[in-house]
């Protein structure tokens, strides 16, 4: 449900020196620019829980803690067209009100704005979430949404 809904409502990027890392309910994507021809061999990606290590041909593109946790199992890397690696990592706590502010600590931060428009968007995914039968994909929100949104869970049916 989470891959159509982003299909339709596009991703929220945080922009970088190297590329950029965006977020839904569930995972963290992040997109490195790397030199045309690079090779598979070329690319060192260590990829923990709590931990992410990438370097590039012998250069280091960034190493740290990451601002969340992720299952370690789950998490990969892919090199596309020889220019791209993509790095796919699952969040361990995939609630709305777990936006990440940086990809590492105290690094890669998202600004004000940025961080506002994801926040909205994992909200907007709930809702889906909650209400399959809806399209909120279009959907423009406005007021309490830090947190994942106001909670409608005690309402009556």
């Amino acid at each position: 449900m989470s891959v159509h809904f982003e299909e339709k409502s596009g991703a929220v990027p945080c922009n970088t020196s190297w590329g950029s890392w965006y977020q839904t309910m569930e995972e963290v994507f992040v997109e490195v620019n790397v030199p045309v021809g690079t090779r598979a061999k070329e690319v060192k990606c260590t990829l923990g829980s709590k931990q992410v290590e990438l370097c590039v041909k012998g250069q280091e593109v960034f190493k740290g803690k990451l601002f969340g946790t992720t299952v370690e199992d789950e998490a990969m890397w892919t090199l596309e067209d020889k220019c791209l690696i993509r790095i796919v990592l699952m969040k361990t706590n995939r609630e709305a009100g777990n936006c990440w502010t940086s990809l590492l600590e105290g690094q890669y931060c998202a600004d004000a704005w940025v961080q506002d428009q994801m926040q909205r968007k994992l909200t907007l995914e709930r809702f889906q979430r909650e209400n399959p039968g809806f399209d909120f994909s279009g959907a423009e929100i406005s007021g309490n949404f830090a947190g994942g949104g106001p909670d409608f869970s005690n309402l009556q049916k």
